[in-house]
């Protein structure tokens, strides 16, 4: 018997990473785990589901989440993300607006459709991935940053609009984190650079997320909610 035996949990940007992490983790607590990904033929790790979706399209996104409605999950790790990077004032506004239909409208949407369930219920447990550009930001990460602090400010008030019926809303914020998307666009030169901010001087692996983000979806957590909660090995604190 497992803590979350009996659970569904939804994973989006499941596939590889730290959503990947995150699904195989519940996977192993007892969870039955959907997962999403954006290619129509893509795969699910081992013991998952696979849904597809691109929450680039906003009216996809929105009959995705009726049907999860439907399905009504326990947990939902709102992780899917995008990124782009570079000053404020070369970044178009159809990339500002595409950055908050991934990072923020989405979680939005799947929140608002699965909550009532969970209210209903009297427990279910929302953690949406931000970063730790949500919690600071520096020059070249506007588009970023601000969908990331919209995603915070949206996961601290549905918090406290929820917490009395057994939801429990968090934000979790990696730093730098060692997957394959991360090596793929940063050069060794690169990574050493990131490496040498951090007080650990290591990058989190996905598993270190993935079992805070575990946890924290977990009977275990009965008292921590609204809150933003970096794992980053010291870097926001310095």
């Amino acid at each position: 018997m497992g803590p979350l035996d009996g659970r569904l949990a939804l994973v989006t940007g499941g596939t590889r990473g730290i959503g990947e992490a995150v699904a195989l983790r519940l996977i192993n607590m007892g969870a039955r785990v959907i997962v999403t990904g954006r290619q129509s033929d893509g795969s699910a790790p081992a013991g998952c589901e696979y849904r597809a979706i691109d929450f680039d399209d906003l009216q996809a996104t929105s009959g995705f989440a009726l049907a999860m409605a439907d399905e009504a999950p326990d947990i939902l790790i709102n992780n899917a993300g995008m990124n782009r990077l570079g000053p404020a004032s070369d970044i178009t506004l159809a990339d500002y607006e595409r950055l908050h239909r991934v990072n923020v409208l989405a979680p939005i949407a799947l929140s608002r459709a699965l909550v009532p369930s969970m209210r209903a219920r009297a427990w279910g447990r929302i953690i949406n991935i931000a970063s730790i550009w949500s919690l600071r930001a520096i020059s070249g990460r506007a588009a970023y940053a601000s969908s990331k602090f919209g995603l915070d400010g949206f996961s601290a008030a549905l918090a406290a609009e929820v917490a009395a019926d057994g939801v429990l809303v968090n934000c979790v914020s990696p730093g730098f984190v060692d997957t394959e998307l991360l090596r793929r666009v940063n050069t060794p030169e690169q990574i050493a650079a990131l490496v040498a901010q951090v007080p650990m001087r290591r990058l989190a692996q996905a598993s270190e997320i993935a079992a805070f983000v575990a946890w924290l979806a977990s009977p275990e957590n009965t008292y921590i909610s609204g809150q933003n909660l970096p794992i980053d090995g010291g870097y926001t604190r310095t």
